[in-house]
């Protein structure tokens, strides 16, 4: 009885486990700190910028935006429309009194932010109307009257 094993052609999974490990390694080593060399542009190191919640919705007359903005004043945040899209942005400020405190934890963003979104059908922008209540910014775009929807009565003949 012949027992000898014959040798398979190596598939690109073997070939994959076969590879030094620590080569592997090194090259992922050097594209992280080449990107991240590239990608720096020497400022400080800070968290994300600060981007606030929103909601959309759409009735037949309106477009309607809610934003999450906590603890900010009305005169704080910008609101535009042009060219068919909304521009939010503004700046949370920091408002933190040092003398007698130790600080455990910080978590609260501070700094300038923007969203811009296009909207999904033409708006009036002379009746646009912007309010803010309760840490929300309520954002009411009236449509353009050509994209109104338009109930069509249907007759019997």
């Amino acid at each position: 009885m012949n027992t000898a094993i014959t040798k398979r052609p190596t598939s690109g999974l073997t070939r994959f486990f076969e590879r030094d490990p620590f080569h592997t390694l090194q090259q992922e080593m050097d594209e992280l700190i080449a990107n991240f060399s590239r990608d720096w542009d020497g400022s400080p190191w800070t968290a994300a910028e600060p981007r606030p919640a929103l909601d959309i919705s759409e009735t037949a007359n309106d477009i309607q935006v809610h934003v999450d903005l906590p603890g900010m004043k009305p005169e704080d945040v910008d609101v535009e429309v042009r060219n068919n899209t909304l521009y939010i942005s503004g700046e949370r400020k920091e408002e933190r009194e040092e003398k007698g405190k130790t600080w455990h934890r910080t978590e609260r963003r501070v700094g300038q932010f923007s969203r811009s979104m296009t909207l999904p059908c033409s708006v009036n922008e002379e009746k646009v109307q912007a309010e803010y209540s309760n840490g929300v910014l309520n954002i009411t775009l009236p449509k353009a009257e050509k994209d109104k929807t338009r109930k069509v009565a249907v007759t019997a003949k």
